[in-house]
């Protein structure tokens, strides 16, 4: 405790480091803030039927992604999702578009278009969901009463805008945390979101076991016990690498190279999890596809069948294909987001091999079958932890809304930005001569 206090207190002493703190938490602030604001025009106290019908489902994870903003009608009530859809959408088009991949060869000023690119389809998505979801409002138990305005143009121009202008505003809130702050600031605002949904489920689930004879203190002890093991599993997964040696060659007097064991020798890590929580985003995106087709076809067997199964997201099919579409999803993103060509040619021009692999293709190739063979337990571990909320359902009888955090989006989002703040803070103490937050900065080594 001692230890931990006089890290606190040499945090403290770095000016910089103290001023990119403070701003971060301001800016969440304020972020938390806007969450708790109502639309102009709707009651707030008819609310209550669609914070019940959000609380599970598909929707339970989309209102916990944007802090609880979606129940509470809210002017940040898409969130900050849209300009995370714009991000996928403009990196899977880097892909196949020309002008996209000339942007990634031109460095910062290429970046800056890239980003600007991205804000402007945030905006472009955000105007096709802002009025989906005020549709939507009566369906998820918001009566007409609730409408002050009524449901015509005149209330639903101006929330149109204000919606969008709210994740505008959110998205504007990430980008200045990350040029201000400390941290990813777009992944600090998703993960404080779910945040804060996290007591009230904590207290649900603890109501729960003990009022109803269900397993009592005991019972959530091993619970809260099982949850510290899935967050220990998620880091490992978050942390662990595949060290690659590299030998780099000794350059010699006259300016040449000599490829000797006297050259210093380096790695590459490659990530057992190089796609982080993208192939889950994916998978669950493609997951809204069944149950809408089962509601079109619902005058069918198989229709009525697709409806049931999967507009539960605990239920067993569901998990099934959405474990299957993880895996498949981890081994595309990676190979998209990991140019072992272009590690291979970098390496190269440095003066770099690897012992035993010739420059060049085979370097490419030998790196691509090490990735392909690390992504495969990545993927299922990915896999696992995904459906281990239905798994922990099933089993053990959890609150859906607690069991969220057993594994999923949710927790690997939280561990993800926690260990990167902590590293980014940590580089901030270590560079200032001071102990760090962390006993080492390796990261977590495989075979």
């Amino acid at each position: 405790m001692k230890k931990f206090f006089e890290i606190i207190s040499n945090i403290w002493k770095i000016e910089e480091l103290r001023g990119r703190i403070i701003v971060t938490l301001g800016l969440l602030l304020v972020y938390r803030f806007g969450a708790q604001i109502v639309l102009p025009g709707i009651d707030t106290s008819q609310l209550a039927e669609l914070s019940s019908n959000t609380e599970q489902g598909i929707l339970g994870i989309l209102n916990a992604f944007t802090g609880g903003a979606f129940a509470n009608a809210s002017v940040f009530a898409l969130g900050i999702m849209p300009y995370i859809s714009a991000s996928i959408v403009v990196q899977l088009m880097g892909i196949a578009v020309p002008y996209l991949q000339k942007l990634d060869k031109e460095g910062e000023s290429g970046r800056k278009t890239k980003n600007q690119i991205t804000r402007w389809l945030t905006i472009g998505i955000c105007i096709v969901q802002a009025p989906a979801y005020l549709y939507s409002l009566s369906a998820l138990g918001v009566p007409d009463s609730a409408f002050l305005l009524g449901k015509g143009l005149n209330f639903i121009v101006p929330a149109v805008i204000i919606l969008v202008t709210g994740c505008v505003f959110a998205m504007w809130l990430g980008e200045k945390i990350t040029d201000k702050g400390i941290g990813n600031g777009i992944s600090l605002l998703i993960m404080i979101g779910i945040i804060a949904t996290m007591p009230q489920s904590f207290v649900q689930e603890f109501i729960s076991r003990t009022t109803n004879n269900n397993g009592g203190l005991m019972f959530m002890l091993i619970e809260v016990i099982l949850w510290f093991v899935v967050i220990l599993a998620s880091v490992l997964l978050v942390m662990a690498t595949r060290r690659i040696p590299v030998q780099y060659a000794r350059r010699t007097a006259s300016g040449g190279y000599e490829k000797n064991i006297a050259g210093s020798r380096q790695y590459i890590p490659l990530k057992l999890n190089a796609s982080g929580v993208m192939p889950i985003i994916f998978a669950q995106a493609i997951m809204f596809a069944p149950g809408l087709l089962g509601r079109t076809f619902n005058n069918t067997a198989v229709g009525q069948w697709m409806e049931v199964q999967f507009q539960d997201i605990f239920g067993l099919a569901y998990n099934i294909l959405f474990g299957v579409l993880i895996i498949i999803f981890t081994y595309f993103y990676t190979a998209i987001t990991v140019p072992t060509n272009k590690m291979a040619d970098d390496l190269k021009r440095s003066g770099g091999f690897i012992p035993g692999i010739r420059p060049g293709k085979e370097t490419a190739d030998f790196l691509d079958k090490v990735m392909s063979l690390i992504t495969l337990p990545g993927s299922i571990f990915l896999a696992l932890l995904a459906v281990l909320p239905a798994v922990v359902v099933k089993l053990m009888d959890i609150q859906p809304g607690w069991a969220l955090f057993y594994g999923g989006t949710s927790l690997l989002i939280m561990v993800g930005v926690a260990i990167d703040t902590v590293q980014q803070v940590n580089s901030y103490l270590l560079n200032r001569h001071y102990d760090g937050l962390m006993k080492t900065g390796k990261n977590r080594k495989v075979a």
